[in-house]
């Protein structure tokens, strides 16, 4: 989910960051009205990017733990990226990661702009242009924006899972895991687990941007400035992040189970039928939500990292603009 919300998604939507931190009005003024529509756009994209490298390793593992009948524990999952490392070596950590990142910037390009045209929307719906939306539209805008990039992108998170839970020797590379599965399975293989992905996308992207906006309005309220520091954005999109993944993580887990059903040898076909294999299989709490400590974890890490990026690209990016190497 999600990532998103996307592999997702177990994530923060990338599109969030490049929200965050637009530049003074003066400045994307000077630079032209393309600015926050493409320059942020690139650059959350690319924060994005990097957060989900450094995390691939965690993101990969929780994976494995999602789709298998294996207790999940903090012991268990390192003793597995440490066996991962001995066996196929550094790298294989890394294996499914090219697929996130072909995902990663259409899912954040999509994510943004939709937002954007949704909270218009939205705003000019309830009479609100230029301000905070009330609660509902602000939750709604959020699903829909993440709904829309995860209908669009879903076949690269299908792909990404299949190539997290494989041996190198199964898969080479993005083109070969379309090739497979669409001659072997069907190319309506590729979007197996689609249902569970919109029904988590829908809660998580609606509850993170819900949660993100109404803390960023209480802060200026309470602080009377237009914009939160960069610790405090980052604080604002870790709880967001943190509270969307909780509320829709089963559906997260069933999603992953589903997307690599051909690959291990699940015959589940349905949400009901899936949950209900977990359940009867591993518990409520052991089944649908393994893995979720791990989330949180590696959530507000992705997030940290992707903020600092963001702002160290966000003030190149612009100082490249006020030097004249390039022109909208």
């Amino acid at each position: 989910m999600a990532h998103s919300v996307r592999d997702h998604q177990s994530r923060i939507p990338v599109a969030q960051t490049a929200v965050l931190a637009l530049p003074p009005s003066g400045q994307a003024k000077d630079l032209g009205p393309r600015w926050t529509a493409l320059d942020s756009l690139l650059c959350g994209a690319f924060a994005g990017a990097v957060a989900k490298t450094v995390i691939a390793p965690l993101d990969r593992t929780k994976i494995i733990f999602q789709v298998s009948s294996n207790r999940f524990s903090a012991k268990e999952a390192l003793r597995l990226i440490y066996c991962t490392y001995m066996k196929d070596g550094l790298l294989s950590l890394w294996r499914g990661n090219s697929a996130t990142m072909v995902r990663v910037m259409p899912y954040a390009a999509i994510q943004f702009c939709s937002h954007e045209q949704y909270k218009n929307l939205l705003g000019s719906h309830f009479g609100c242009q230029g301000k905070v939306l009330p609660p509902f539209p602000r939750f709604l805008a959020g699903s829909l924006a993440g709904t829309t990039a995860a209908m669009l992108t879903y076949p690269l998170d299908m792909v990404r899972a299949r190539m997290a839970v494989t041996a190198k020797e199964m898969y080479s590379n993005i083109v070969h895991v379309f090739m497979c599965i669409s001659q072997e399975e069907g190319v309506k293989t590729l979007y197996r687990g689609f249902t569970p992905t919109i029904l988590g996308v829908i809660p998580y992207a609606g509850i993170t941007f819900f949660t993100y906006e109404t803390l960023k309005k209480l802060h200026t309220e309470k602080t009377k400035r237009s914009q939160p520091y960069p610790h405090e954005r980052l604080a604002f999109g870790a709880c967001a992040g943190l509270i969307g993944q909780s509320a829709s993580y089963p559906l997260d887990v069933v999603r992953r189970r589903m997307q690599t059903a051909g690959v291990t040898g699940s015959t589940c076909s349905s949400i009901l039928q899936t949950m209900r294999e977990i359940v009867a299989q591993e518990g409520v709490v052991r089944g649908l939500y393994k893995g979720l400590s791990m989330n949180w974890v590696k959530g507000p890490v992705a997030v940290g990292i992707s903020f600092t990026t963001f702002d160290v690209t966000h003030s190149l990016l612009l100082k490249l603009h006020q030097m004249g190497y390039f022109t909208h």
